[in-house]
Parts: structure tokens; sequence; C-alpha cells
């Protein structure tokens, strides 16, 4: 009996004390730390404003509320005045990095930024230019008002004493233990109520956008530093386990290449792989004044096998994700990029691949061969050659580097000379003159992107007037770079077809990665008025809807395979993502495909999942958003159960899974 009664009264007392608590004097003895609180609570939802636009939303509020009170209470284990405010800088400033860092980033990557991207940085000395008119801007540097407003604080509480006037009232041990126990007790709460759902996603990392929705900037990037940390060291820890869920894996999966009508078709012919910088499939479709935009890709998309609906798949490594993910059918990773955290790996490769059919294999880039690694990383892949920057005259440079129309009229002479010392080879040439920040190439090219149009006269007469609504904006550099790199391209097949290179060769095009272009530079592209020179009213029955899901779904690239003596002319409209290429190929050219292949051979397909590294997945008829966890159908006649969400986001999520734990664990050694 006393023992209930001793518990009562002890529970008794703690209601007793909140009640009896002096809230007014604990803010008064308390003001820097609530300022350090408050502020850096306002910096993250601002940064949810200009990111995810949920800034209003309880639960990441909630999380970014625990975590600041978690750090903020080992300022009491410092002395009150200087060393606590010294502790609250060193935190503000890391705070507001983070804030900074993020949203440039989600500028350029609509995603947020991870520390193991730091080992990427390197590489940002190479697109400086892209870096400076693309992704900062005046709203990143919004943050810093935060730490300013802490120094303005502490000056002003030193100037009326309050330090000292504190340091008479407040318990600090009291303090630290209490406020330490609140903040793990309100995080423990918070990820009880948290679905299994969204605690798997905070677990593996995949959707980023989702993480920061759910659980805040702050936990996000505490998660991201424990993930970062875990994938450094994880290859000595957890590789049984790994190797057991592959090994299982691989035993139910079908991803065997079968006969099709398509089998052997290109078998021993040589391969000439163009990776086209930032090339969409959309430009092909666009014709100002009567010229087409693509007039080259057109042609060679009716002449050849077309795939219109192909997604690159990339995460942050853009160019070097998809090169990864094209030569291996696997995924790119969830923190970093293959290329330059995991190149010293295993991989079975379309080079390797290639390489025991008796080819001769070879890349061709006028860039640093550092630049992503790829020295490292294409010897790795299998590739006999690189043949960079240092292996080319810069005698007419755009943008980046050598101008594409150069690069392919050298690199025309060098695939000659290959050929005559090699029975059969395969290239790939990178592309760079159509990189981001899409330099003005209006000395190079005659596409003029003004729109004419009829004006109706008071008099009844008509005149033609001109609008100039995508000059100096960054779509109307970019339509006339595209236009310049499908120049490049047509003068490339010309120089072949001379060389007589073209009579056993085929050519393979695809666009590595959409350009980044912004949600409001479509808008005005499909929705601007000549007549009123702004742009059409939502309400305006010529107003083009294009909502969240036609601007990803407007990503999406070109792929084709042409070849100068083919009769075989196909469109092939079925979904298809960057790691279907290696297995459909692998069954034209008649060589063998890798039996980890995560893609399919699309010829035999009439759906196809395409996963993407945040979560997402298409099909051809769904669009899935993991981080909305809501859909859209793709076509009149698409019809979407539950039970085909549920499916197909759980083989998304192993698929991920999967590939990670081929490339971190290195499961491919030996194979």
């Amino acid at each position: 009996m006393r023992n209930k009664t001793n518990s009562s009264n002890y529970f008794i007392n703690k209601i007793n004390n909140i009640k009896n608590f002096d809230y007014r004097q604990y803010t008064k003895t308390n003001i820097l730390f609530l300022t350090f609180i408050l502020s850096n609570l306002i910096n993250g939802c601002l940064l949810r404003f200009f990111t995810v636009n949920n800034y209003l939303e309880i639960r990441p509020i909630v999380a970014d509320i625990t975590f600041l009170v978690l750090v903020g209470a080992f300022a009491y284990l410092f002395k009150t005045g200087k060393s606590q405010y010294r502790y609250f800088m060193v935190w503000s400033i890391l705070l507001t990095t983070v804030c900074v860092i993020n949203s440039a980033y989600y500028n350029y990557y609509t995603s947020f930024a991870s520390f193991s991207l730091l080992s990427t940085l390197s590489q940002l000395a190479g697109v400086t230019d892209a870096v400076n008119k693309n992704v900062l801007s005046i709203k990143d540097l919004i943050f810093i008002w935060q730490p300013i407003y802490l120094t303005l604080t502490h000056k002003r509480l030193t100037r009326v004493d309050y330090y000292h006037r504190a340091r008479l009232i407040e318990e600090k041990q009291k303090r630290f233990s209490r406020t330490f126990a609140l903040s793990i007790i309100i995080f423990a709460v918070f990820f009880i109520t948290c679905s299994t759902t969204e605690l798997s996603r905070f677990y593996k990392q995949w959707n980023r956008e989702f993480t920061v929705t759910r659980f805040g900037i702050y936990t996000y990037q505490a998660n991201d530093l424990i993930k970062s940390a875990h994938s450094t060291f994880a290859a000595s820890f957890g590789r049984d386990k790994a190797m057991a869920d592959f090994e299982e894996f691989y035993k139910n999966y079908n991803n065997k290449n079968s006969k099709n009508d398509y089998t052997n078709i290109f078998k021993g012919k040589n391969i000439l792989i163009i990776h086209a910088e930032s090339l969409q499939k959309f430009t092909m479709d666009l014709s100002f004044n009567d010229k087409e935009v693509t007039p080259n890709l057109n042609k060679l998309a009716k002449e050849g096998i077309f795939f219109s609906n192909f997604y690159a798949q990339v995460s942050t490594g853009t160019s070097s994700d998809t090169e990864f993910t094209l030569n291996t059918s696997l995924m790119p990773i969830n923190n970093g990029t293959v290329f330059v955290s995991y190149w010293n790996r295993n991989y079975i490769s379309l080079q390797k691949l290639l390489k025991a059919s008796g080819y001769y294999t070879f890349s061709m880039h006028a860039n640093n061969a550092t630049f992503w690694n790829r020295l490292a990383m294409h010897e790795k892949l299998g590739y006999d050659d690189f043949f960079a920057k240092d292996t080319y005259e810069l005698d007419d440079m755009i943008g980046l580097g050598l101008s594409d129309v150069s690069f392919f009229k050298q690199s025309a002479q060098k695939i000659k000379k290959i050929s005559e010392t090699h029975n059969k080879f395969s290239g790939t040439l990178i592309t760079l003159t159509n990189h981001t920040p899409f330099y003005d190439v209006s000395e190079y090219t005659n596409l003029d992107v003004t729109m004419k149009y009829n004006i109706n006269n008071a008099d009844g007469s008509t005149s033609q007037a001109t609008a100039t609504y995508l000059e100096n904006t960054t779509l109307g550099s970019y339509l006339k770079s595209a236009h310049y790199s499908d120049y490049a391209l047509g003068q490339f097949i010309n120089e072949l077809d001379k060389e007589k290179l073209l009579d056993d060769t085929v050519i393979i095009i695809y666009g590595d990665h959409d350009a980044r272009l912004s949600y409001d530079d479509y808008i005005k592209m499909y929705n601007y008025d000549p007549n009123t020179d702004s742009i059409l009213d939502e309400s305006d029955e010529k107003y083009i809807d294009f909502d969240y899901y036609k601007y990803e779904l407007n990503r999406k690239v070109p792929l084709i395979i042409w070849s100068k003596d083919s009769n075989i002319k196909k469109e092939v409209t079925t979904a298809m993502g960057m790691y279907d290429v290696l297995p459909t190929i692998s069954n034209m050219f008649g060589f063998k495909n890798s039996p980890y292949a995560l893609g399919h051979d699309i010829m035999n397909l009439d759906d196809n999942l395409v996963p993407f590294p945040n979560g997402n997945w298409l099909t051809n008829n769904i669009y899935y958003n993991a981080q909305k966890d809501e859909f859209s159908l793709l076509n009149d006649t698409s019809v979407a159960s539950q039970d085909v969400i549920i499916n197909n986001s759980k083989l998304t999520d192993k698929l991920l899974s999967i590939s990670q734990a081929i490339i971190v664990y290195n499961l491919l050694e030996g194979k």
C-alpha cells in the first residue's frame, strides 16, 4: 500500500510542479535559448516555403522544434553569457549553412543536399558558371538573418546586464536534464505516431523531399549524416545479410532475354553511342516559324527505332548517373554518386560484355579526364581507351569547352584511325555544348525563337508582328543550344558517311537527362499571348494546363537506334528507363546480357515499370509520386487498383535496395 501511495504522490508532485512552474521567469531567464530555437525554426519554415511549400505543416515544425530543443539543451552545460552565446552561434552558422545550401541545391536538383555529396563538390569547378547563373539566387541568402539577429540579441542582453541576473536565478544542471529529457520524450512520441511507410522512407531516405516534408530539414540532415557515415563504413558491416538478400532476389527475378523479332538484327556491327547532354524529347516536337528545333534528330527518329517514352533515372550525379545506369543496368545510389564514391567496385558493364564478344571499346569527351572521376571510372567500366580534352585541339570553344561541331569533327578522324586497326569497335561520345547554363550560340545557329503573328488593324487590314517572348530567357537559350547541338550531330553523321564509317555501324543516341528548366519557363512557352504580351489567364479556354505531373513527364529524353542500311522503322511507346538499354541492345547486337541487370529488353514488353531514385515510378498508365503518396493516370483508359500501387511501390523499393547493396557492398566482386 505504501508503494502505491508513494507512486501516487510522485506523480501528483510532478503535476503540481508543472502547474506551479513560473513560465514568465523561465522565459525571462532563457531569452537567448528561445531566440535560438525560434529563429532557426523560422529558417526551417522559410526553407520549406521556398522548396516543398508545406511551411505550415505541423509535423515538420514539431520535428524541427524537437531537434533544436535537443541541441539547445547542451548550452546549459556552458557558463551563462559569452560561452553560451558562442555555443549557439556555432550551431546557428551550421544550421544557416544547411538552409542556404539546401535552398540553392533545390533550385537545380529539385531535391535536398546530402553530406555524402561533399565528395562531389570538386566537380563544381568545371561548371562554375552554371552554378552562378542557375543555382544561387538572392532568396538563398535570406537565411543569414538568423546568426545576425542572434548576435544583436546577445549584445542587447549584455548591455542590460541580463546575464548577471540570469546566473542568480537559473539552475543549470536541472535545466539541462529537464530540457534534454523533454526533447527525447517528444522525439519518441513523434516517431511512435509515424506510420510504417513514413518510418521506412525515413530510414531508406530514397526520397529526400518526402523526408523534409514529414520530418523537417534539421532532422533530415541529421539522419542524412548518420546514413552517409554508415555508407562510408558499410562495406565492413552487414555484407552477409546483403549477399543473402541479393541471391534470393535474383533467384526469382525475371530479367532474362528471350528471342523476339529484333534478336541479332545488328549482330557484329560497330556501335557509336552519342551521349547527348541535357537533350529532352519535347525539343523534337517544337518548330518556330516552320523551322524545326531538332531536324536531324527528327529525321533519324523516322528512319530508325525511336523510343518516344524514354526516361533518364538520375539522382544527384546527373550525367555520371546516366552513364552508370545505361552501362550496368543498375540504379544510382541515394547518397553521393557511384563515379566518385564507389568507382572502385566491380561492375558487369556494357563495355566488358562487348569486349568478351571481340569489340574494342573507347570513350571520347573533350573535357578534363578527371571531371566526375571519369578517368578512373571509365577504366573500371572496361573502356580500353578514353580520349579526353588533352587529345583534342581546342580550336573552337563554346561555353564550358570545345564546341560540339569541332568535337565531332575531330572525333570522326579518331574513329577512322580506330576502324583501320580494329575489326569491331564500340565508342561512347559525350557532348558538352548543350550543358547548362546554355550559352548564347546565336552566332552559330540561325534558329529564331520569336513568334510571328498577325494583327488585325482598325481599318480592317492585317499586319505582321514579332513576339520576342523567349529571347533572353533560359528556355530560349536552351532551344538555340539544342538546335546547335542537333546541327553538330548532323555534321557528324555526314562526316562519318564521307569517311565510309556508316556502312557497318549503328548509331545510338540518347539524352542523358533533362535540362532542369523551370516550371515558369514551360508556362511561358505554352501559354504566351502575343496580342497582349502576357501569359494567358487560367480561365482562358486557350490556356494549356501544365501541372506538376505534366512537368515531371516532360522530363523524358529521346533514345534513337539508327543504321544507314537498316529498313527497320519503328516507334516504341512502351515506358522505358535508362536501365532497360543494356538488356535491349544486348539482344539486338547478339552479345550476352548482364545476369544482374535490373532492366528488361523493352521489345519483350507491352508495359514496363520505370523506377526513379527518389522512389517515384512510372508505367504506361500511371505516374506515382512517392513523396505525395498520390498518382496520376496517364490516359483516358487507364485504371489503377490499390494492389497495383502497392505492388509497384514495393518492387521499386526492392530494386533500389538491391542496387544500393550491390554497389555499397561490392556484391559483384568475383562475378
